[in-house]
């Protein structure tokens, strides 16, 4: 037991950081337990810093970790982090720039090198921020996306997805970042709704003096159209069916086509149809095997033999305009339709993002999906909450082609090598390329290695088992796969969770985890997602600086009522600093009374003290299910009622008159086993509590639940002493009436109390 005095008040910037750092030599798996329990970290952004989604994520699990640490399991949460692409490669550039150094001045070999510089010295903050949360990780353990191991994983996955013929190499359109001169994810888009304009253009029919009109909030791209279609059904346009039409400014002719995709009530029922700039078109040009004509370039501007020559080489918005004078010059535009529509911009470049058919890399996820989906369907893999399963069916039953390559410098190179006639060669390494290339007659002088990256959610895809050690056999990868539970957000149930499913299934032959947590999305207290433009982000770090992690911790679980979104406050921080105050004082009382935690109970004397043993098991098993269940939001309700009601209302009001040896060791036990309970929740404040009344050198982190042993514990007992308060209640509630009428009622309940049998009425000053 420390000798310290505990101070009158609760300040946890006082012992949080030492109580962490005593703690986390025993943070790491213990081999030699029987039940296993494995959380693998959502590896956050190298770049990133900690924001009020990740303190929620990492506090469920660490929630997660800690308790079943705790009840005896062989516990890994694995850490790491993710290199992100995009991400790193900006950042570095903006670095390198602030400098006074050109990032397109250096070579491939520099610009990775300063990269690899800036991540070993800045890097990795928001590990730092992980660890001020109370994350009980085994940082010694933690992997990094591309490390030298790891990348020897992504490799390998390439080529053998290559090798089964689930990875080609195909004309598709992308998600294109003008700015940035690469494809991107849907998940790195923002699509932001605007004010825009639908206009109305009219198309020549051939040999005749009919017109046709369109609507498009796109006019440049019309040198790119190779049909118009119509809906079947669409009396209007039945008779122009399989007529043509001609572009304008042009004389190229394009087919009328009937389509159920076009919409009879949307715009004129005509829809222009362009191929290599819209993913709906793209899917009508698929079904009738048009022609994909590009007309923008890679920078944006308008380009080709299709584009006229007063609009050639002009960038988007500078072509729109000039088109839009003209046609209305020229009496081909019929009217101007002011609208609201939904303009995608790159999250990162903040530019419009282009729909561009390019030259990709693309793996077949349809044929993965289908494994996946039923791992789902048949309970395999648990959905908590389980609406969410519905989320994901839709996703993967609609699965596209998922574009896996990225025009950027900064990720895992693709093993990829292309001959002189447009051969294609993926090996591992280069000497297996070479090797490859003699064998069909190729000088290895003739080769060229592909500069494309992989899409950052491809490693990721595989962290369930790569994390583990994968492709080779490890000791960790044998007894830690499949991991327990999957803690993450809704938005990235298909860009990730699905693909690690998919991922797992084909190189593992099993699924990576078997319960998946859901939780919500933290918004302010108006219920406003949280952004910069809008001025409402919380930084985690300032709550953690004025409240403490603990009050944090425990704000972050009591709300996270799921499938609800969390209405965030800093007054719900203070409302649980303020309980956690509560906790602070029950310690400071015991300690004036010389109560020592953690020491044996040899007798059962009073009845409160059977009492309280038996809520002390309630609760306990309270605890269990509400974690089992993941109702943290339950189980920080409990915590507050058996603390608050239970133990501080009452319980320990009771020893200001039974001050007794062996009532202080019940009150010493049963406040022991409270922290050990709702440690998991709020590690900081238990520890430092333990630590300061106990005469143990063991920590929260390993202490396992300790049974009174040979001592039973009376039902009749606790039913009595639930009757005293019953009365105790209705006396309270009472109490306020009496003092401004003068109630007999409460004179007779007061008295009721007094003339109690036993033990019990001997605690009437309680009631103050």
């Amino acid at each position: 037991m420390s000798n310290s005095i505990l101070d009158k008040t609760y300040n946890p910037k006082q012992f949080e950081s030492d109580t962490y750092r005593r703690s986390t030599g025993e943070f790491g798996p213990r081999n030699g337990e029987s039940s296993i329990f494995t959380i693998l970290m959502p590896p956050p952004n190298v770049t990133g810093v900690l924001h009020l989604g990740h303190a929620l994520t990492y506090t469920i699990q660490d929630i997660l970790i800690r308790y079943h640490r705790q009840n005896g399991a062989d516990v890994l949460w694995q850490p790491g982090t993710d290199h992100a692409g995009i991400a790193t490669q900006l950042v570095v550039s903006r670095e390198l720039e602030s400098n006074g150094i050109d990032p397109q001045s250096l070579s491939h070999a520099e610009f990775i090198s300063k990269i690899w510089e800036w991540k070993h010295q800045s890097g990795g903050k928001i590990v730092e921020q992980q660890k001020a949360l109370g994350c009980s990780a085994p940082w010694d353990l933690s992997r990094f996306t591309m490390d030298d191991d790891f990348s020897e994983a992504v490799i390998e996955a390439f080529v053998a997805l290559y090798k089964a013929g689930l990875i080609f190499r195909d004309k598709r359109l992308v998600n294109w970042d003008t700015k940035l001169q690469t494809a991107i994810s849907d998940l790195e888009i923002q699509n932001k709704e605007e004010k825009g304009v639908l206009w109305h253009i009219k198309y020549r029919i051939c040999d005749s003096d009919e017109f046709i009109t369109i609507a498009t909030t796109r006019p440049e791209t019309m040198f790119g159209d190779t049909a118009i279609a119509v809906h079947p059904d669409d009396e209007r346009y039945t008779h122009l069916i399989g007529k043509t039409a001609v572009i304008p400014y042009t004389d190229r002719q394009i087919p009328i086509i009937a389509d159920d995709y076009s919409d009879i009530q949307k715009g004129t029922g005509c829809l222009k149809v362009t191929p290599a700039h819209d993913i709906n078109d793209f899917a009508i040009g698929k079904r009738h095997n048009l022609e994909m004509i590009t007309v923008i370039d890679k920078t944006g501007h308008l380009m080709s033999d299709y584009v006229p020559d007063f609009l050639r080489g002009l960038y988007v918005k500078k072509a729109r305009k000039v088109l839009l004078e003209k046609l209305k010059e020229d009496g081909l535009m019929i009217r101007e339709e002011e609208i609201i529509h939904t303009i995608p911009y790159g999250d990162r470049s903040g530019t419009v993002i282009e729909p561009l058919l390019t030259d990709q890399w693309f793996l077949d996820s349809k044929a993965l999906a289908r494994e996946a989906i039923r791992v789902v369907e048949e309970k395999e893999i648990r959905f908590y909450p389980e609406k969410w399963e519905n989320t994901y069916f839709d996703w993967m039953y609609h699965v596209e082609p998922w574009c896996i390559s990225r025009q950027i410098l900064w990720g895992h190179q693709i093993p990829a090598w292309y001959g002189p006639n447009g051969e294609i060669i993926v090996e591992k390494t280069e000497e297996e390329a070479f090797r490859e290339a003699e064998k069909r007659g190729i000088a290895k002088d003739q080769l060229t290695r592909e500069t494309d990256v992989l899409d950052t959610w491809f490693s990721s895809g595989l962290w369930p088992f790569a994390a583990l050690g994968w492709p080779k056999r490890t000791d960790s990868l044998a007894r830690y796969y499949p991991t327990s539970t999957l803690v993450s957000g809704f938005d990235i149930i298909f860009f990730w969770i699905a693909r690690m499913i998919m991922m797992s299934l084909f190189f593992m032959k099993k699924i990576p985890f078997k319960d998946v947590y859901i939780h919500a999305l933290v918004r302010d207290e108006k219920g406003q997602k949280m952004s910069k433009s809008k001025g409402n982000v919380v930084n985690p770090m300032d709550l953690i600086d004025e409240f403490g992690a603990d009050a944090l911790r425990f704000t972050l679980a009591f709300l996270s009522v799921p499938g609800r979104d969390i209405k965030f406050g800093r007054d719900n921080v203070k409302i649980s600093r303020n309980f956690i105050t509560k906790i602070w004082n029950a310690a400071r009382f015991l300690q004036t009374k010389g109560i020592v935690l953690g020491e044996n109970i040899n007798a059962i004397h009073h009845k409160v003290d059977h009492w309280i043993i038996a809520k002390l098991k309630k609760f306990k098993a309270d605890i269990d299910g509400d974690i089992a269940a993941y109702r943290f939001d339950y189980a920080t309700r409990n915590i507050q009622f058996f603390l608050r009601d239970i133990f501080c209302d009452f319980y320990i009001e009771t020893l200001k008159i039974q001050d007794d040896q062996a009532t202080k060791m019940i009150a010493g036990y049963v406040f022991s086993e409270f922290l050990r309970i709702v440690n998991p929740f709020i590690p900081f404040v238990t520890e430092h509590l333990w630590s300061t009344l106990s005469n143990s050198s063991e920590t929260l982190v390993n202490r396992k639940h300790v049974e009174i042993q040979g001592l039973e514990v009376s039902v009749e007992y606790e039913q009595e002493v639930d009757e005293f308060l019953e009365l105790i209640h209705t006396i309270r509630s009472e109490k306020t009436n009496a003092e401004s009428d003068g109630s007999v009622a409460f004179d007779a309940l007061i008295q009721r109390m007094k003339d109690w049998p036993g033990e019990l009425g001997t605690l009437a000053g309680i009631v103050g």
